[in-house]
């Protein structure tokens, strides 16, 4: 799946992507796995946030261009997920990626999951902080030109 491409654009209301950001930046199609699930039989809270991390490496394998090297590596610096309804087993879902703020080094990606069957039926959102640091210093570095690229 190619991503698409979004506008950088301020923050969103609870639920909804930023309006100029309507498109997502990538959709990952993910299914849940019985493993996910946890003793309520239903999606442990621990496994949102690999649904999460697993849509946003297949977008970075989607960016045309270097987006890491020896000197640059993304790190989460940052992760906020506001768990909306409980997701059972089985369920496909989507999870949608979008550009919420692009700053020297870092970028702030927003994110929403739902079921790919009933797109109106949101499980969770909120948005993640990735810093771009060279891992020799720990300091941050400049964004990569092909995830600015990507992201606008």
């Amino acid at each position: 799946m190619s991503p698409t491409r979004t506008a950088t654009t301020a923050g969103a209301g609870a639920g909804e992507p930023n309006a100029e950001a309507s498109q997502p930046l990538y959709v990952a199609s993910l299914g849940v796995r019985w493993r996910d699930l946890d003793a309520f039989n239903h999606v442990n809270n621990s496994s949102y946030l690999t649904y999460l991390e697993e849509a946003r490496l297949q977008w970075l394998s989607h960016v045309p261009g270097p987006w890491f090297d020896e000197h640059a590596m993304p790190v989460m610096a940052a992760s906020q997920v506001n768990y909306r309804r409980p997701i059972a087993w089985p369920a496909q879902l989507q999870v949608q990626l979008f550009c919420e703020r692009m700053g020297n080094s870092s970028m702030t990606i927003a994110h929403r999951v739902i079921d790919a069957e009933r797109p109106d039926q949101l499980y969770c959102d909120g948005h993640v902080v990735m810093v771009w640091m060279d891992p020799a210093s720990g300091k941050p570095v400049p964004l990569p030109e092909a995830i600015r690229s990507a992201a606008t």
